[in-house]
């Protein structure tokens, strides 16, 4: 889905009409957490999560926490896939139609398995010698107890008009979800300022998306951009920052397909306006196979302004 307009503006009427419904989708996400005992796995379990539809910086954030826990398996929903696991996704042969396209991200950064069923997936991870899970998307789920639960945060657009679904972009009530976590950490440019009107009890970290160098220049080159992520105008934004000539952009729904028909269609565009077709690494596992090296990919990677800041949490894992 793409995001409404109305989930980052000042409440208003569309927000109000829409309210009751919002609280329906509480009271059931409440209900489903409720459900329980959780399963508990015998290593630790860290969530990443957001309390916002959309892109938070989520999966970034999980890739980071990879390369920080050794002998660490991640276990996903595999949203967008068709398989429901447990599988251990094998990027050499899975694709993003069966998995997902951020399993088949992660996989690059540690051992990802794909389980509609969290706990099944977690005893799968932890049978094939995981000494720790990390649950990508898993603040909403009642399979697993967490050890650590960690929010993304998106810093410029927080949380929005404070509303839930379809009303705002909260999955659940601001201060329920918020009172679940251990801890939040803020992303992007907007960061500092967000920090410095924090204003509630639950620690907050603060980073940043950093793109990494690619094999082709970008600065000053003119480019057509798409991207099918939760926030596309973050990755607009990233290349304007790195000093790219958009010619055109294009907005795609989150996880969507990229079919052969809409790569050549784009590829002709970008052919006629002289451009480069950029996009994200997400997307980029979703590219069909003849159109990979065709598409330069923007890979980004968080970094914490403050990496030491969170060796305590980590350590309380040991």
């Amino acid at each position: 889905m793409r995001t409404p307009r109305h989930w980052y503006r000042t409440p208003g009427l569309l927000s109000a009409l829409l309210s009751p419904l919002g609280a329906l989708y509480a009271m059931g996400t409440a209900r489903r957490l409720a459900a329980g005992p959780r399963a508990s796995v015998g290593v630790p379990v860290i969530c990443v999560g957001n309390l916002t539809a959309g892109g938070t910086g989520k999966t970034p954030l999980v890739m980071a926490l990879a390369g920080r826990l050794p002998g660490v398996h991640i276990v996903s929903r595999g949203y967008g896939g068709t398989l429901t696991g447990p599988t251990r996704v094998d990027p050499a042969n899975h694709t993003a139609d069966q998995t997902g396209d951020e399993p088949l991200l992660l996989a690059a950064f540690a051992p990802t398995w794909i389980a509609a069923d969290r706990a099944a997936g977690a005893r799968a991870a932890v049978e094939a010698g995981a000494t720790a899970i990390l649950l990508d998307d898993g603040f909403q789920n009642p399979a697993l107890a967490h050890d650590l639960s960690i929010l993304a945060i998106d810093a410029a657009r927080g949380f929005g008009n404070g509303r839930v679904i379809p009303a705002g972009p909260l999955r659940e009530p601001l201060a329920t979800g918020l009172a679940r976590a251990d801890l939040a950490v803020a992303i992007g440019p907007a960061r500092r300022g967000f920090a410095d009107r924090w204003t509630h009890d639950l620690p907050l970290l603060t980073a940043d998306l950093t793109p990494l160098p690619t094999g082709m220049p970008i600065t000053g080159a003119p480019v057509l951009a798409f991207a099918g992520i939760g926030a596309p105008e973050k990755f607009f934004a990233t290349l304007r920052a790195l000093g790219a000539d958009i010619r055109r952009q294009v907005a795609l729904a989150d996880h969507q397909p990229l079919p052969a028909a809409l790569m050549t269609r784009l590829e002709a565009e970008a052919k006629a306006i002289g451009a480069l077709l950029v996009t994200t690494e997400k997307d980029a596992v979703r590219l069909p196979p003849g159109f990979r090296q065709k598409v330069t990919t923007i890979p980004v990677r968080l970094t914490f302004d403050d990496p030491a800041a969170l060796d305590p949490w980590l350590e309380k894992l040991a």
